[in-house]
């Protein structure tokens, strides 16, 4: 039986500044977030994992990178943790998105015609790429503990097939930065035994 560690990247400039960047370039990981991933790093050092996958965008690349070097890993690169295209509200404000379109991100866990129409990925297209990439680890890492570090929605979809979880849920639930929320896989069923894990002086910070 092995572990399947979905690892938020650190807190990054974007999410200082509560604008929806996406997967603009050029947004790195503040002061705050690199301490946070070397924190996520030392953690991982007890949970014996032998692979680190990242999706392509700065935020979490970088943080993979401190993860691999705490851990004398390799960083393989996968498209399928990418973060969500937000297609027309990419660069936007979410006070600004709000005030024109209301909760768009309810909307997103609707799955409604109107996040679909503005170019954003659907809630459901994030969940088939990311069972994309577990069906890869658990095909070439069987009984190993891998660590995938992505963003928050790809991590809410992975929550999501595991647990019956409604829009509200899904958009109360905060996946805090550089956050581990480990699943067990045996003969692909999956249980949840860790979410939001962090080191215990976080807790008493804003996450």
């Amino acid at each position: 039986m092995g572990s399947i560690i979905f690892l938020r990247h650190g807190q990054a400039k974007n999410n200082l500044e509560r604008i929806l960047t996406g997967r603009t370039p050029g947004v790195p990981l503040t002061e705050k977030g690199i301490d946070q991933a070397e924190k996520a790093a030392k953690f991982l050092e007890h949970m014996n994992i032998s692979a680190i996958y990242s999706s392509p965008i700065e935020r979490a690349r970088h943080t993979a990178e401190i993860v691999g070097k705490h851990n004398s890993l390799d960083v393989t690169i996968d498209d399928r943790l990418i973060e969500l295209d937000m297609g027309k509200f990419t660069g936007v404000p979410y006070d600004e998105i709000f005030t024109s379109h209301g909760n768009v991100f309810m909307k997103f866990y609707n799955g409604e015609l109107e996040i679909a129409h503005n170019g954003v990925e659907t809630f459901s297209e994030v969940k088939k790429r990311i069972l994309g990439i577990v069906d890869h680890v658990i095909e070439n890492h069987p009984d190993q503990n891998v660590v995938l570090v992505t963003h928050m929605d790809p991590i809410k979809a992975m929550l999501s097939t595991v647990v019956d979880l409604t829009p509200t849920n899904l958009f109360e639930l905060i996946i805090a930065n550089a956050s581990l929320n480990i699943f067990r896989e045996y003969k692909r069923k999956f249980s949840i035994s860790g979410l939001n894990v962090m080191d215990p002086s976080r807790f008493n910070q804003d996450w």
